[in-house]
């Protein structure tokens, strides 16, 4: 029984990196992607695209989307994973409605965007590399990312490139040419930001697994 208690005792310093993470993504997905047209990839990116091809409530495709993936996840992530999943999804909502509904920053790139594109692939990057290493994902397909890295050895941060590169390309029948190339570029800063948080300072013992729950990779 201790044992199985230990697994579930937090520290301090996990719960607020995972804050932090959780805050910094969605600071960037209201203040740079929102407020700069910025596309969006993973499940959001699916369910829209569900929407405008099959009719499809995004809300309701996201919470399957979720769910399934979450059901898989405890089978190879356990409970306490889903619990951060769980914990830092409901910090995410709750920080961009309060960015949404009392933000007073506006951050208008729309005549820069590659800037825009730079700050938003280093900010959900950071903030979603912090989320990964407090033990947690941001959201399902956040942990799809991360099953698929540990079962095929690809880094981390490349199959999220990989993941919403993907849906963002299926996405161009309906969203504009310019702000959906600059998201792909986001999404590669991102990807690299990803793997450079969840590895860094882990580099000198390949083998063993780290908090997030995959080993080290060397491809």
């Amino acid at each position: 029984m201790r044992k199985k208690a230990a697994r579930w005792q937090y520290d301090g310093k996990q719960l607020l990196v995972l804050m932090f993470g959780t805050f910094l993504l969605a600071f960037a997905y209201y203040h740079i992607n929102f407020q700069n047209g910025l596309s969006e990839g993973g499940f959001v990116g699916l369910a829209l695209l569900g929407k405008y091809s099959l009719n499809l409530p995004p809300a309701l495709s996201m919470l399957v989307l979720d769910a399934l993936v979450m059901i898989v996840a405890v089978f190879f992530k356990g409970w306490k994973f889903i619990a951060n999943t769980l914990f830092a999804s409901v910090l995410f909502s709750a920080f961009y409605e309060l960015f949404e509904q009392f933000s007073p920053l506006s951050i208008d790139l729309t005549n820069n965007l590659p800037l825009a594109a730079l700050l938003s692939g280093l900010l959900t990057g950071l903030g979603a590399g912090l989320v990964l290493r407090a033990g947690g994902a941001s959201g399902g397909d956040d942990i799809l990312a991360l099953m698929l890295s540990g079962w095929s050895g690809i880094k981390i941060g490349t199959m999220f490139i990989l993941m919403d590169a993907v849906v963002l390309m299926l996405s161009l029948f309906y969203l504009p040419f310019k702000e959906t190339m600059f998201t792909i570029m986001a999404v590669l800063i991102a990807g690299k930001m990803i793997t450079w948080t969840v590895q860094y300072g882990r580099k000198e013992v390949p083998s063993r697994k780290v908090s997030y729950g995959i080993k080290q990779k060397t491809a």
